[in-house]
């Protein structure tokens, strides 16, 4: 479809092709959607084209060869978020005028955390579940940069991240911090040496697998020389190098610690290979959160002062 289509005003309609829209994409395909809509595939499909000819453009490739979003679909998912996000914090402001807690909260997690004792994120919903069981809560765990991005255009109410940067487009509030060290897998040359006798320099000369967008680790790497020898995005993968024996990585130590205790890795360089990472909870600085959102804000706070 490569007509230009004038949008217009926005109806009822579009909003609940939308929503549909959303759930698909989300869920990954129209018949996995089926369950979340309750409704039945030719009746979704029939929403996705209806869109798609209200907007002029192809959103998706479904068929045989799976579902997949095409440019075009992932800018207009983008926007859906971002709108219907706006529509959730109209109706919890509209609610506030009534002193109900009501709506949707959208909140995305750096993942990894759940382990680390000192996150107290269970304390958090369990609090905000208690002060308001009618909201609904979509939960999403996202790459850093995608959390901080989908912030600050407003798809996204609340996001849990390591601190690593700061935009004044958002508000940060320390949570918790998290130690991460260097290890090396149990195949590893350097895995049977003692760490006294471990230099600098034989860790520089290992192979090393580092995260690939700004965070806390790519940092650490760049301010310790460390160069990369293998790109990931997300620790799970790190830990799979690790036991290969070909590689050294950072983890967290809460996440290593069962690794540790298998005798699969081992901390290396733990005088100056090492770094804390504080975790912040976030959220745009403008417009003001609504009563909703700073609620929840308020049991994140709440739930980490010990």
């Amino acid at each position: 479809m490569t007509k230009q289509v004038l949008l217009g005003q926005l109806s009822d309609v579009d909003i609940r092709r939308l929503r549909v829209f959303k759930s698909v994409t989300e869920a990954g395909g129209i018949s996995a959607a089926e369950l979340e809509l309750n409704i039945g595939r030719s009746t979704i499909s029939t929403h996705i084209k209806d869109l798609e000819i209200r907007l002029g453009v192809t959103l998706c490739r479904r068929g045989r060869s799976g579902f997949s979003l095409t440019e075009e679909g992932h800018h207009v998912y983008k926007a859906t978020m971002r709108l219907l996000g706006s529509l959730d914090e109209f109706r919890a402001e509209i609610s506030d005028v009534h002193n109900r807690l009501t709506g949707q909260i959208n909140i995305a997690l750096f993942d990894k955390i759940a382990s680390n004792p000192d996150a107290h994120l269970d304390r958090a919903f369990k609090s905000f579940d208690k002060l308001a069981p009618e909201v609904s809560l979509s939960i999403y765990i996202e790459y850093l940069n995608e959390i901080e991005r989908g912030v600050i255009e407003g798809r996204l109410q609340v996001g849990v991240i390591p601190g690593h940067r700061t935009s004044p487009s958002i508000t940060y509030n320390k949570l918790f911090d998290e130690k991460v060290f260097l290890y090396c897998g149990k195949e590893h040359p350097l895995f049977e040496a003692d760490n006294k006798n471990i230099t600098k320099k034989d860790i520089l000369a290992c192979k090393y697998a580092g995260l690939g967008y700004h965070s806390p680790n790519m940092e650490v790497g760049r301010k310790l020389a460390m160069d990369r020898s293998v790109t990931v995005y997300d620790q799970e993968a790190i830990v799979h190098l690790l036991l290969s024996g070909c590689y050294i990585g950072y983890l967290p130590d809460h996440y290593a610690k069962s690794l540790v205790e298998e005798g699969l890795i081992r901390a290396i360089g733990t005088e100056e290979f090492n770094y804390k990472c504080e975790f912040f909870a976030i959220h745009r600085s403008s417009p003001k959160p609504s009563r909703l959102v700073q609620t929840f804000l308020d049991c994140l706070t709440q739930a980490h002062q010990s």
